[in-house]
């Protein structure tokens, strides 16, 4: 993996991060992909609305259908049919939402599955294994995601036990592919396609202790790793906490590494975050939002189950170039959620995602053209009133 910065405006930067299946714009949004899957969209639709990396996650996909299963089938990628980059997360935060299922021992987390109750086991070196199977093309340390609000005690406690997992990520990666291009095949079963070795990203935690972010930072950047990523952030923190450790973390990152905040995609909290210099996002929001009715446009966010609608022939967005808009009226929408159509969900993620897609795409044109201040306030002043 190799990342360049080509532009900056201010701290707000843009620039590719190349990968052996293919470059990723920066700043970058991952459509959420949990289980191998973009909910409600095909891998080519989400190619058609210019999708260039996804997100997948260890714990779901370890769970079901396995990893041994997918490896066995020829990896993730092939799985499901997506040759482009996908990032997995390491399962950290799927045990801390899970909480009342899982026990944090040092060597890692015991836990029963949400899906039957049965008794598994992630640590560090399980979750890299996990994830050399699916062959990520960037992979997560294991960490733990430090709980809001969090007393200082413990999360000194917690920053420890996610810097000694991250270096014992490192190493059993290091390990596991020296001398190798890829993970070996899964035993028993038939020989698959080789993956490139992942590169790996370091998960930054402290809770909202500026202290504890900072050594958390110099701990990880002294293992080295290929990106770091800010975690333990969108919680349940209130905003004006979450903004001060976003722009009191990002100055201290290595400048040329990329920088990811994890879970965060509110549109605010994502101008926000580019501003200080943030390159990496993924969130459920465009999508969750979609399957509920809540659309984001030009003129800010729509609910289509409103009763205005019922009867309206225009566009949902007279901006948007997307499927959906280029298509299909409010009214018919609508009709779609009110009936509880398959076809409503796919309609509105389609949008929402295409909407998030070409907002990041413009972005990243502002930073090019030094209008990013112009085009934050723009933006900052259509979302703070809906």
């Amino acid at each position: 993996m190799k990342f360049c910065v080509n532009d900056t405006d201010g701290n707000a930067r843009s620039g590719i991060l190349e990968t052996d299946r293919g470059p990723i714009s920066t700043p970058a949004f991952m459509p959420v992909g949990t289980q191998g899957t973009v909910k409600a969209l095909s891998p080519e639709e989400l190619k058609s609305i210019g999708a260039e990396i996804i997100l997948s996650n260890t714990y779901h996909l370890y769970l079901r259908p396995g990893h041994e299963i997918i490896r066995a089938v020829g990896g993730l990628h092939t799985f499901m049919n997506w040759d482009r980059p996908i990032l997995t997360d390491s399962g950290g935060f799927q045990v801390f939402s899970l909480s009342s299922l899982s026990k944090i021992r040092e060597d890692g987390v015991e836990f029963r599955s949400h899906l039957d109750g049965s008794l598994h086991f992630l640590g560090p070196e399980k979750a890299m294994e996990v994830q050399l199977m699916l062959g990520s093309d960037i992979a997560m340390a294991f960490d733990e995601c430090t709980p809001y609000p969090a007393e200082y005690p413990y999360a000194v406690k917690s920053l420890e036990l996610t810097t000694k997992w991250a270096s014992r990520c490192k190493n059993y990666l290091t390990t596991e592919t020296q001398g190798h291009r890829a993970f070996p095949p899964a035993s028993p079963g038939p020989r698959v396609p080789e993956s490139p070795v992942p590169a790996l990203f370091g998960i930054v935690q402290g809770s909202m202790y500026k202290d504890l972010r900072a050594r958390s930072l110099e701990e990880l950047a002294g293992i080295g790793f290929d990106g770091y990523a800010v975690g333990g952030l969108s919680v349940g923190e209130p905003k004006e906490e979450m903004y001060e450790i976003i722009q009191f973390t990002a100055p201290l990152m290595p400048p040329d590494s990329p920088r990811y905040l994890m879970g965060v995609g509110d549109l605010l909290d994502v101008l926000t975050a580019v501003g200080n210099g943030f390159d990496m996002f993924d969130c459920v929001m465009p999508t969750r939002n979609a399957r509920n009715g809540t659309l984001f446009t030009s003129r800010g966010r729509l609910s289509i189950k409103r009763t205005e609608f019922k009867g309206d022939a225009g566009p949902l967005d007279p901006v948007c170039a997307c499927y959906t808009c280029r298509n299909f009226s409010r009214a018919y929408l609508r009709h779609l959620f009110l009936a509880k159509e398959i076809l409503s969900m796919r309609l509105n993620t389609l949008h929402n995602l295409h909407f998030y897609l070409n907002f990041f795409k413009e972005m990243r044109a502002a930073i090019h053209n030094k209008t990013f201040g112009t085009f934050k306030k723009h933006w900052e002043d259509i979302f703070q009133d809906t």
